[in-house]
């Protein structure tokens, strides 16, 4: 691996066989990289033997992402326009997005040309991949990984979960014929009397009922009563139609993202003025088919991890505990002293795919990345979940097992922004790379 922070496995003054050593350089390279200096994109997963070439990995100077968390952050949970929001929503609407479209990025004081050409070069490359008859999905996806415009993320979104086809021509005509299907799943599964259910759907139905006013509590336009029947209706649905598995509590988060990216095709400003009132009934079936859809498609990956006993998520936290013990075997060696089981704070994690571990405005960036990630997604949420949990490891070395667990359960992440977001994921990059392509030169 190579960059500008400095290599991976030698110089430094340290020897690369040192697990201690091994970290402290892996944070090195990730400050490298917040500095604005040169850093290798994320290697696309892909079937193929040979990697493709990095994807586009932009690192921003600290006052450009202070403007891109602007941006962002206007667009999910504290808002869905920014700086000229008639020019980018009126494009989003109605267009695919163009060069133009950069306009709508507010400048920061202080921007440094160089950053700001490089997120134009970005967006310019995106318009190019969503402009061609036929979109070459390997390339969408490594320019995905490191994030995406948020007017542009639902096009990308659903040709990224192989919803929406590749091919421009015949785009439209899918989406229309899969949301007149989602219409006839829900005439004939939930609009339908309860004498018509067994038991078991019956006591489905209603322990959906209950976990839906329970769905990101702290964002208030998820209470709204037409968001709650939305998400009844496809929750419902979708567990009909997937009976290995049916509902399982935590698929109610899985499928915001979903809805606040396809909302945001129709409604402006910040998501706490949002009014439903302003939706036709034909959009809310048409969003609500899209959520469907692309939550069956993302879950297609990960079957095992909502069946019997869910054995998909405890593999994935017992690779966890593992990975943890190579990277910082202190850290792992004090929880295991202090008895503190990885089930007890990871499931939730793997369960809920980290949507309630951080701020909610930050979902849909970091799921940028799952979706880029595809059929590998599974694999690198165990290094997403050990660079979050290593955040704290000075922290977590000083407390007991009762001080743990209350910690995991309540992380101080609510005045996260995109910084330490984007300091997770890099990290997880490189120990995904390190571990992957060496893993017994690095075991312990």
């Amino acid at each position: 691996m190579s960059g500008g922070g400095g290599g991976v496995a030698g110089g430094g003054g340290g020897s690369p066989n040192n697990t201690e050593w091994r970290f402290n350089q892996t944070l090195r390279n990730v400050q490298g990289m917040l500095k604005g200096r040169s850093f290798p994109g994320k290697v696309l997963l892909t079937r193929r033997s040979e990697p493709l070439s990095p994807p586009e990995y932009s690192p921003r100077y600290e006052n450009d992402r202070d403007e891109y968390e602007q941006n962002e952050g206007s667009q999910e949970g504290k808002g869905q326009a920014s700086g000229n929001t008639a020019d980018s929503m009126s494009a989003k609407k109605s267009n695919p997005p163009s060069t133009s479209s950069t306009n709508s990025l507010p400048d920061a004081q202080g921007l440094v040309s160089g950053a700001r050409a490089t997120d134009s070069a970005r967006i310019a490359k995106f318009t190019n991949e969503l402009s061609r008859p036929a979109v070459i999905l390997d390339k969408l996806r490594e320019l995905s990984w490191s994030g995406v415009p948020p007017y542009m993320r639902p096009n990308i979104w659903r040709l990224l979960l192989g919803y929406a086809p590749p091919n421009a021509d015949r785009r439209e005509g899918v989406l229309t014929r899969k949301r007149l299907e989602y219409v006839e799943c829900v005439s004939q599964y939930y609009d339908i009397p309860d004498t018509e259910r067994s038991d078991e759907e019956i006591n489905m139905l209603r322990q959906i009922a209950v976990d839906c006013p329970r769905t990101v509590p702290d964002v208030t336009f998820f209470q709204h009563p037409q968001i709650q029947k939305s998400l009844e209706r496809i929750l419902y649905t979708w567990a009909i139609r997937h009976p290995a598995s049916g509902y399982v509590q935590g698929i109610n988060d899985l499928l915001t993202p979903f809805l606040v990216v396809f909302l945001s095709e129709h409604l402006e400003g910040n998501m706490d003025t949002w009014s439903m009132e302003k939706l036709s009934p034909q959009d809310v079936s048409n969003i609500e088919a899209d959520c469907y859809w692309c939550l069956s498609k993302f879950l297609d990956g990960m079957q095992d991890h909502y069946t019997f006993a869910q054995p998909g998520i405890q593999r994935l936290v017992f690779r966890l505990k593992e990975l943890v013990h190579r990277i910082d075997e202190p850290v792992s060696k004090h929880m295991e002293e202090q008895g503190l089981d990885f089930l007890q704070f990871a499931f939730r994690w793997f369960n809920c795919l980290m949507i309630r571990e951080i701020p909610f405005h930050l979902v849909t960036r970091l799921w940028d990345t799952y979706l880029a990630e595809g059929d590998y997604l599974p694999d690198f949420l165990v290094y997403i979940s050990a660079s979050f949990l290593l955040t704290w490891s000075d922290k977590l070395k000083k407390l007991d097992f009762q001080e743990m667990v209350m910690f995991l359960q309540h992380l101080p992440t609510r005045n996260w922004a995109h910084h330490e977001l984007e300091m997770v994921l890099s990290r997880a990059y490189m120990w995904h790379t390190m571990f992957k392509s060496s893993p017994s030169h690095l075991a312990s």
